[in-house]
């Protein structure tokens, strides 16, 4: 099979289910975002980072694919005649959100509190972190627009804005880790 298929070389590609779309489309631009993080996050586990939290960030990555596949399908055509999903695959639930959520609360169990808005840098690993967090809150935005005119299942956006969440205590957390300074953002008075 060949990568490539000139399929797309008008500026159209297919939705999981066979519809044609713009290539600029919301729901393209939803899971395509959902691709660029999947890509940060793999480059974050490939750091010298504690074996754990590599594995973790495998697992999330393999929910990320869920995650695009359910926002690449037509909803349109995602129950077929038989009356199944086209989706043969596991839902993201609830137990995923705990998942994030037991590993942040972990985590934020050996860090100081904070007191004010950390600036992203430190050390490349976390400034890494930090650029995948900021790619996870563009991709809830647009998968929160594509939500209010093709709803999809709720735990979708939830599992992205605890995803988002994780990683910013993964970036504090990996400081810790890595002796690396968090500075604190501490506004500049007027006059």
């Amino acid at each position: 099979m060949k990568i490539y298929t000139k399929t797309g070389d008008k500026g159209t590609t297919a939705l999981f289910g066979g519809t044609r779309v713009p290539k600029h489309h919301i729901r393209i631009d939803s899971y395509g975002t959902i691709d660029e993080l999947n890509s940060w996050l793999g480059l974050i586990s490939d750091q010298e980072i504690n074996q754990h939290y590599s594995t973790v960030l495998h697992k999330i990555q393999a929910k990320l694919f869920t995650v695009g596949a359910i926002l690449a399908t037509d909803p349109e055509k995602e129950i077929l005649k038989n009356g199944k999903s086209r989706l043969n695959i596991e839902k993201i639930s609830s137990e995923d959100l705990s998942f994030l959520e037991n590993e942040m609360d972990t985590m934020e169990a050996s860090l100081p509190p904070m007191t004010h808005f950390i600036l992203p840098h430190g050390h490349t690993t976390v400034s890494y972190c930090h650029i995948a967090r900021t790619v996870c809150r563009r991709a809830e935005r647009l998968a929160t627009a594509l939500n209010e005119v093709e709803p999809f299942e709720n735990n979708v956006i939830a599992y992205i804005n605890r995803l988002s969440d994780y990683i910013f205590v993964l970036a504090r957390k990996l400081s810790k880790d890595l002796n690396a300074k968090e500075t604190k953002w501490i506004p500049e008075k007027k006059g």
